[in-house]
């Protein structure tokens, strides 16, 4: 990177530090105002987030006590809050001994919990308090910061929700009341936020998947498993269809293979160790022990392994769509974003050493293609993540500090050799290798992986990968993982929010509504739905007995593409009335010569 970007992201660095100690400063702000107001309550924890800060509060630590707060008792709150911070109390630090922490803290079992795990790791006890210590009106709580200097430093915050949230996100601990705010630097800064967020409620894809008919879940199912509707399932579909016709033409070899294996499987992979928390149970059958699948590289490892090959079939490219499995938290399941069950675009790359720089920038060819299919901007609407190893952490990363030095200077090379703009991440990286991580967020400003590219040195081992060399001896290939849009679900999340549910005519559920205004022209509609039938385009008729105006406002609603209206005067003339989504009226045509217009449109992918 050049010096002048890395001057703009080490301030950009230091703002977000300052920001982030602001909003740390306003979470304790909160929590003391909760308890000034409501006694009763335990406080539980609470951070500092990258677009503001919540923290967890217990109204029923004990029988006979029940605190509920909503977002009617925010006035009441906020109003506390700004008392607190015009008093412009001091955040004051102090180191403690667990023995001292326990003292402090002795009747929260939630903090108690903290100081033993804090203990547990051998790190130091901080403790923050807000105002003197000891003084009337100050507030301690245990905290690593950092903070602002003192609480004058808020200068503009809102609290913005409530909901529920199991401690630590395990449904298995008790409910706790979260309380979501957000802190800035100035009101106008805060105003915009609060505008933008507002744009992003209209956008969430949980509201528009619901109101456009896409997907739902169903409590009797199962959390986190959503099932697909018409709809719904006509999107996956084409993006399905796509993304396999456009890796076979880029070399990939498409294979299927089982939703479950072995659990030995999993044992030789070494997955089943690192990522034990993160599957589901073993199934028993006939003595043996099966798992849901989360992963396909050891599947794909197997079919490499039928038959033996040669240095010429290298690289060879493996790929898939497949339903994986994982087990996610329920307080972490959200939407389509975090599911229990998902599609992958998956595929590994078999290569030699010497192809994996070629490799890899294919790879990243084809995921900024897809991107920008979608008017996908890096930079604006993703960057990239270098995620690396720690060569002292043997526990989590396999013990090969020359293979990891080598892994991921390639990666390294390929981001600077293609001028992508990226951060490096320590501990990010699988246990198996580095990998270059495609970073989206959503309308929420949250941060996801939306794909993914791994540099693997382990598996070809672990799994004894062989081909026959130049010599006609054998050698150990290197795999590359990656995923060319990631899991269907997700992608499905990003793109329902990109577009607002308006999606581009290819993937619209349904492309066009034919509608006759009353039942003289129900034998013309029937005809035209025929024909764009036949021309393979997604078509209705809805000939219902209610307004033709009714029927536009519901198709605008719906997010349709094409409206084609017809009347007296269009069936005499054998023509239609043709409207396209956002109100834009583009007259009389013949249907053959709209076919041709959105025919283009599909195929050339047009947003």
């Amino acid at each position: 990177m050049s010096q002048k970007l890395d001057e703009a992201l080490s301030q950009k660095s230091a703002k977000e530090q300052q920001l982030w100690a602001v909003r740390h400063t306003a979470e304790h702000v909160l929590h003391q105002a909760v308890k000034e107001l409501y006694p009763e309550i335990l406080l539980a924890m609470g951070p500092a987030t990258e677009d503001g800060f919540y923290f967890d509060f217990d109204g029923s630590p004990k029988e006979g006590v029940k605190v509920v707060i909503s977002e009617a008792n925010f006035p009441k709150i906020e109003k506390r809050m700004r008392e607190i911070i015009k008093r412009n109390l001091p955040m004051i630090c102090q180191e403690v001994s667990p023995a001292e922490a326990r003292k402090l803290f002795g009747d929260n079992p939630y903090k108690m919990e903290w100081v033993d795990e804090i203990e547990k790791r051998g790190e130091k006890v901080t403790i923050y308090w807000t105002g003197k210590p000891g003084e009337k009106g100050s507030m301690v709580d245990l905290c690593s910061g950092p903070h602002a200097e003192s609480t004058g430093a808020i200068k503009a915050f809102k609290l913005l929700s409530v909901a529920g949230a199991y401690w630590h996100g395990d449904e298995k601990n008790k409910m706790l009341t979260r309380i979501y705010g957000t802190a800035f630097n100035s009101q106008e800064e805060l105003d915009a936020y609060l505008e933008q967020l507002e744009r992003a409620k209209q956008n969430d894809h949980r509201k528009l998947g619901a109101e456009l008919g896409l997907f739902t879940f169903s409590d009797l199912i199962g959390k986190g498993l959503p099932l697909w509707t018409p709809k719904g399932a006509t999107v996956r579909r084409e993006l399905e269809r796509f993304v396999v016709d456009e890796e076979i033409k880029r070399g990939y070899l498409h294979v299927n293979t089982p939703d479950l294996a072995l659990l030995d499987l999993y044992k030789t992979s070494g997955h089943y160790p690192y990522y034990k928390e993160t599957m589901y149970a073993p199934i028993k059958i006939d003595d043996e022990e099966f798992m849901l699948r989360p992963m396909t590289c050891p599947h794909h490892f197997e079919i490499y392994k039928s038959q033996p090959h040669s240095y010429k079939e290298l690289p060879m490219r493996l790929a898939e769509l497949a339903q994986l499995y994982r087990y996610e938290k329920s307080g972490e399941l959200t939407g389509l974003m975090r599911v229990r069950t998902f599609c992958l675009a998956d595929a590994h790359i078999i290569a030699r050493k010497s192809q994996a720089n070629q490799e890899i920038n294919a790879v990243l060819d084809l995921i900024e293609y897809v991107a920008g299919l979608w008017g996908l901007k890096a930079g604006d609407d993703y960057h990239f993540r270098l995620s690396l190893g720690d060569r002292a952490d043997d526990k989590k990363y396999y013990k090969d500090d020359a293979s990891w030095d080598f892994a991921e200077e390639v990666l390294r090379k390929v981001l600077k050799e293609r001028q992508s703009i990226y951060v490096e991440a320590e501990q990010e990286a699988a246990f198996y290798g580095p990998k270059i991580d495609v970073q989206m967020k959503n309308v929420h400003g949250k941060e996801e992986t939306a794909f993914t590219v791994q540099y693997d040195f382990v598996m070809p081992k672990r799994f004894e990968l062989k081909y026959i060399n130049e010599e006609g001896k054998e050698e150990e290939p290197i795999v590359i993982h990656r995923s060319s849009i990631g899991a269907i679900e997700r992608i499905m999340a990003f793109l329902i929010e990109k577009f607002g549910g308006a999606f581009p005519l290819w993937l619209a559920p349904v492309q066009a509504v034919v509608i006759p205004i009353s039942q003289d022209q129900h034998e013309y509609a029937e005809s035209l739905v025929a024909e764009l039938k036949a021309a393979n385009i997604r078509v209705e008729n809805w000939n219902e007995a209610e307004s033709m105006q009714k029927r536009i406002r519901r198709a605008e609603k719906e997010k349709v593409p094409y409206m084609i209206i017809i009347g007296k005067q269009e069936v005499e003339d054998q023509t239609i009335s043709v409207r396209q989504r956002g109100n834009k009226d583009l007259g009389l045509l013949r249907l053959s010569k709209l076919i041709e217009q959105m025919k283009k449109e599909i195929e050339t992918k047009a947003r």
